[in-house]
């Protein structure tokens, strides 16, 4: 097989195969008497098959397949060969392809348009500045945490005396109609009307208050809900309704004493408030770092990029490399999308380069430990801050069985360990900031 590319311009070239018979007819002869062997053909029996008859009846078919199946192969061994970092695929070129002609034909010629990647230096030097954002941690952010906890592990209680974000249970009735619900549950908190809101606060059981569900509400979703009606027939609905008031319920903060600090901390529990304290600040400033982590990978990801700017792509070869391999994709689409996936491609080499110049490897080992703290993580989000080890750990394997956020967990891995070399290379800036300009930031 004679295989020659032209010389690269533009970073764009073509690759021509040039394919004989002695490439080929070995295997064609192979898959054919295999084929033979299967055949189904009226008048024979399996397996006896003339093999003339055989190569007549599908010997073109199995030949092109032959064929195509040698190309892909020995295009991609001469790629790896000849060291070609490639982008995309190599795709067919019409023009420099000779028609073919299988019936008078044995030796075939095919062009392939390919490009690759431009010359970079995506490293970066003390020259560049990124600034590690500390966010002050103060006391107001430990008390909220403590009062946080203090609500969750609150119980709830009867109470005597309405107040703000008591639930009441009832009798509701209609005042002029047959509605009428037993052991109805309101909250006057979520009601919209703040002058409805005022006519539940003070009362106590036995009480009946009067009032006009949609005027509370204003949506026919809550109040259908609420009377067990339809929502057409709620949308329609007029009239003022009785609660007699029979039942309070009103949820209390724990106290912050040893037994709170048990339930959030259990066996590492502190002894007294002041080592709580410290423990919640702790936990805090923690939080507080992994979010600055993630801010000066961001700021860093964006030095890396600046350098990117002027790289020099293959655009028109790109565009057409992902219409081919995305049929669906209009133009006008690919035109909107492009410049992202010339981002991602970039950043993509830029990640690429860099974890080849410092040795970056992705262990399993790491991909675990990350997809714990995202589970960590995770579970914060619904307020379960104390998790144990043994289901962050079941939690984090049933994230990795799944192929897209394995994906992303070794992308965000790798990204991590090149931000923390690139650390050691930067200028690096401390900078105090409070929580809220902080969380500007990201607005």
């Amino acid at each position: 097989m004679k295989i020659e590319k032209t010389e690269i311009k533009d970073l764009k070239g073509v690759i021509t195969m040039t394919i004989e018979p002695a490439d080929y007819q070995e295997q064609v002869q192979k898959e054919l008497k295999q084929f033979r062997q299967k055949a189904n053909i009226p008048g024979f029996r399996p397996g006896m098959v003339p093999l003339g008859l055989v190569k007549k009846m599908y010997g073109k078919g199995v030949m092109a397949e032959v064929i195509n199946k040698t190309i892909g192969e020995k295009l991609g061994e001469y790629i790896e060969n000849e060291h070609l970092n490639v982008l995309g695929d190599p795709m067919p070129n019409d023009e420099q392809t000779p028609a073919i002609d299988f019936d008078n034909q044995d030796t075939f010629t095919f062009a392939f348009d390919f490009a690759v990647a431009p010359e970079f230096d995506a490293n970066l030097s003390a020259k560049n500045k990124v600034t590690n954002y500390v966010i002050t941690v103060t006391d107001e952010m430990v008390n909220n945490q403590v009062n946080s906890y203090a609500e969750r592990f609150g119980e709830y209680v009867e109470a005597e005396e309405v107040k703000e974000n008591d639930v009441l249970k009832g009798l509701l009735k209609e005042v002029k109609g047959d509605i009428q619900k037993e052991n109805a549950v309101l909250n006057p908190a979520y009601m919209k009307s703040k002058t409805i809101q005022k006519k539940f606060m003070g009362a106590k059981k036995g009480d009946v208050v009067t009032f006009n569900p949609m005027k509370a509400y204003e949506s026919e979703i809550e109040v259908a809900s609420m009377l067990d009606i339809k929502k057409e027939e709620a949308k329609e609905l007029k009239s003022d309704f009785t609660f007699e008031i029979q039942g309070i319920t009103r949820h209390e903060a724990a106290k912050i004493d040893k037994e709170l600090f048990a339930k959030v901390y259990a066996t590492d529990a502190p002894k007294d408030k002041k080592a709580f304290l410290a423990k919640v600040k702790a936990e805090i400033e923690e939080n507080m770092a992994e979010d600055s982590k993630y801010k000066f990978g961001l700021d860093m990801k964006a030095t890396i990029m600046k350098k990117m700017e002027k790289v020099a792509m293959p655009e028109d070869f790109l565009k057409r490399w992902v219409k081919t391999t995305n049929e669906k994709l209009t133009d006008e689409q690919l035109e909107k999308d492009f410049p992202a996936m010339i981002d991602e491609l970039k950043w993509h080499l830029a990640k690429d380069q860099l974890m080849k110049k410092y040795d970056i490897k992705v262990e399993k080992e790491d991909v675990e430990a990350y997809a714990k703290e995202v589970a960590k993580m995770q579970f914060m989000q619904y307020g379960l801050m104390h998790v144990e080890d043994q289901y962050l750990t079941n939690y984090a394997q049933e994230m990795l069985k799944k192929d897209e956020q394995l994906r992303g967990i070794v992308e965000r891995v790798a990204e991590n360990k090149i931000y923390e070399a690139l650390k050691a290379v930067v200028k690096v800036e401390d900078k105090e900031i409070s929580h809220e300009d902080f969380g500007k930031m990201f607005a």
